[in-house]
């Protein structure tokens, strides 16, 4: 039977980029690395203490004592076993392929919105993203960008992505018509439109999508920890390949303390945007 040779095909692609966009990569290498570094110093530049107060504070205004109580011990816990930095770490890469992700997913949700022939092209691309293997996207990012929290952070974007952009295209087709009707019956500019009238009304759904994009970054810490992006991954990653039971099991914690917070922090916000 014939054999259709796709992974030659790809690799010729990929050696293709590798070879007339070196300059491209090196750049965006450049960049993100320098966002990442930046805000992970300027979170590790911050007390501890103060952190853990700034973050109580933060889910005290946004859920009440419940939130901020939860947050104190969770964050007290993982400063406890010794891992304060490696969350650091995993935090400062979560948010920075969080951000990026937010500026390309959002604008592509918009178009999708707007265009229906945009919608049809890019939800095909979509269904690959979140159905590929998230190890896949490691091989391309290595060779790219080689070792490090950069690869990490590439295929935490394309893993992660997905999510906000459906529901920003979601949440601003379900604006009612009639209100769309209004705001052209007073004068409004596509412009105005967008940003005065569809985003605010679509913000509940488009902020969900920021929740998953979160979850989904999250969750790309241990695989990532496998190209060199540190962390909390590595950590875990460490204790199974040295069979070390318990430092595999603190980092794992560690991990799930971070998800609980960013996930009720999050729907926090959501859930004040709606009311």
């Amino acid at each position: 039977m014939f054999r259709l040779p796709i992974g030659l095909y790809f690799e010729d692609i990929v050696d293709f980029l590798k070879d007339h966009l070196k300059t491209f990569f090196l750049v965006i290498k450049k960049v993100v690395l320098f966002f990442i570094d930046k805000l992970e110093a300027g979170m590790l530049m911050i007390p501890w203490w103060a952190f853990i107060l700034i973050v109580a504070l933060l889910a005290w205004r946004l859920s009440g004592k419940k939130l901020a109580g939860m947050s104190v011990v969770g964050l007290l816990l993982i400063y406890s076993i010794d891992l304060w930095q490696e969350s650091i770490e995993t935090l400062a890469l979560v948010f920075s392929a969080t951000l990026l992700a937010l500026i390309i997913g959002i604008p592509v949700g918009i178009w999708m919105a707007k265009n229906n022939s945009a919608e049809r092209m890019v939800r095909p691309i979509l269904d690959f993203m979140q159905t590929m293997p998230a190890f896949v996207y490691l091989i391309p990012s290595v060779i790219f960008f080689g070792l490090g929290k950069m690869p990490g952070a590439i295929a935490t974007i394309i893993f992660a992505m997905p999510p906000v952009v459906r529901l920003t295209n979601l949440g601003i087709r379900q604006v009612p018509k009639d209100v769309v009707e209004a705001a052209t019956s007073f004068g409004s500019t596509p412009r105005q439109m967008l940003f005065k009238v569809q985003i605010p009304l679509a913000m509940p759904t488009i902020l969900a999508g920021v929740n998953q994009t979160i979850m989904l970054s999250l969750s790309m810490v241990v695989i990532s920890a496998m190209i060199g992006a540190r962390g909390l991954g590595e950590v875990v990653l460490s204790g199974i390949t040295r069979m070390q039971i318990g430092e595999g099991f603190e980092g794992g914690i560690a991990v799930v303390v971070l998800a609980i917070l960013l996930d009720r922090i999050t729907q926090s916000i959501g859930s004040k945007t709606k009311s």
